[in-house]
């Protein structure tokens, strides 16, 4: 939005801007924030950041939590959710004594992520597009005691509504997939995401009703850079959450709310540019596919189970990958393969729209990180001539869930649970190291958070079924 401090300073003024909100991006993938009067937005401010404590948030150890950030003007938006005239931005955190950006900044590391690929020679530009799937409920319940357990989540458009009385517009489960309206009640609740989104100059391709029942949306964006598309996503995220709050409903990225009904992907479509030439796009190739392409393709398929660590690292993400619900199970790649990992679209013909998607990440993840880890690993491929045919990854345009037992087991499969994924980066992250991108002890908190934090914590609860099942044995 803006160029230099000048500019910024000048709109405050012009605007009447009263307050200016700093986002931020923890470790876990969640937006933090510190609101300043306007009255605060100075030089001095620019140089010198305002102080948080990185400890409380993941980004450091108790012993040296002192931070400050730092606003990239260029993020700056109106925030439409204020009462108080708010202009937000995006920020960087940095070192509070010498105000060199952090190292392990989420942010950093995806900006980090593209430099290292404009010093490969390789390309100057990767573009990226994430799909946002979401679920809309009225409400959402849910307690965790030593006796209690258990969630609830309702939707005004559930078929489970049905005998209830009302006027007999209910979408059946799996029913969803650009349902109309009066079926589809969300529409005016998109619009108004889409709406916003673009007064805050995110662009909008299209929104529509998803594959699930009961209250599932998707939203879907142009492909941008990688920071731009990392920054676009956490707006995104914000913008449906805030929406639907101030329509007294609620939303959720998580993989799998609901049993049984579709589950919410990130999908990221992505592609290399160099001097503006598409380096994915070969007429000849497969699926219109260059060489380039297919080393990338190779890259991402071979780091696949470790990187599932970082782009699906949620317990609750393996209640997703599972067969039956378009969610990808399985490592190889495909034309319009939705069973797929990665899918080339085949809509996606010409040389500037030819890409891949990267199917099974999920909005758990944090973005910046997923996004500078599936680069590092399509780099790799490229630098090391990766052949995904090689290695076994297809290509498989055949539905594979017709296929026998004994022929499906020839396929390589991602893992099935979060355990399984932070073993595969344990023993496969050389490749995140590229550049200094990633770093051996950052990695090294995530596993061990994620381990002990969420996958321990999951695992050693009862589950609610399992009382069902065992509670008369």
């Amino acid at each position: 939005m803006f160029e230099n401090f000048d500019q910024a300073r000048d709109y405050v003024r012009e605007h009447g801007i009263r307050m200016i909100d700093l986002k931020f991006c923890d470790l876990w993938g969640r937006w933090r924030h510190l609101t300043l009067a306007a009255s605060e937005f100075t030089d001095d401010f620019m140089e010198q950041g305002v102080g948080f404590d990185g400890s409380s948030i993941g980004l450091k150890n108790v012993k040296a939590g002192d931070m400050v950030l730092v606003p990239d003007l260029s993020t700056g938006f109106m925030d439409p959710f204020w009462e108080a005239p708010t202009l937000s931005f995006i920020c960087s955190t940095r070192e509070a004594d010498t105000k060199a950006i952090f190292a392990r900044d989420p942010r950093n590391i995806a900006v980090r992520a593209e430099e290292v690929l404009r010093e490969s020679g390789i390309a100057d530009e990767s573009l990226w597009g994430p799909e946002f799937e979401f679920y809309v409920f009225d409400s959402v319940a849910y307690e965790n005691d030593v006796n209690r357990a258990g969630y609830r989540v309702d939707s005004c458009e559930a078929d489970w509504h049905s005998a209830d009385g009302g006027q007999g517009y209910y979408i059946p489960p799996h029913g969803g997939y650009h349902a109309i309206p009066p079926k589809d009640r969300l529409y005016n609740l998109r619009s108004q995401i889409a709406l916003h989104l673009e007064a805050m100059g995110v662009a909008v391709k299209y929104h529509h009703h998803e594959v699930g029942g009961p209250g599932q949306s998707e939203i879907e964006i142009p492909l941008a850079g990688l920071v731009r598309s990392g920054d676009v996503t956490m707006i995104a995220k914000y913008v449906a959450k805030m929406t639907a709050h101030a329509r007294g409903q609620t939303v959720t990225f998580m993989p799998k709310p609901l049993y049984g009904e579709a589950g919410n992907g990130m999908h990221f479509h992505q592609t290399l540019f160099k001097d503006g030439r598409n380096l994915f796009y070969d007429a000849a190739g497969y699926g219109g596919l260059s060489q380039i392409a297919l080393y990338y393709i190779g890259g991402l398929l071979k780091h696949g189970p470790a990187l599932l660590a970082l782009v699906s690292p949620s317990t609750n993400s393996y209640r997703r990958l599972v067969p039956g619900f378009e969610a990808p199970v399985n490592l190889f790649f495909s034309v319009g393969n939705r069973s797929a990992a990665i899918r080339v679209p085949k809509y996606a013909t010409t040389s500037a729209s030819k890409r891949i998607e990267f199917r099974p990440p999920d909005a758990t993840c944090n973005v910046y990180l997923a996004l500078a880890a599936q680069l590092l690993a399509g780099l790799d491929g490229i630098l090391n001539e990766i052949d995904p045919t090689a290695e076994g990854f297809g290509p498989i345009d055949a539905n594979v869930f017709a296929w026998n037992e004994e022929e499906r087991s020839a396929i390589k499969g991602l893992p099935t649970s979060l355990d399984e994924a932070l073993r595969a980066l344990e023993a496969d992250h050389e490749f995140l190291l590229r550049g200094g991108v990633f770093d051996e002890g950052m990695l090294a908190d995530w596993i061990d958070h994620k381990r002990h934090h969420e996958e321990y914590a999951v695992r050693t609860r009862p589950h609610p079924y399992e009382v069902a099942l065992y509670f008369d044995v």
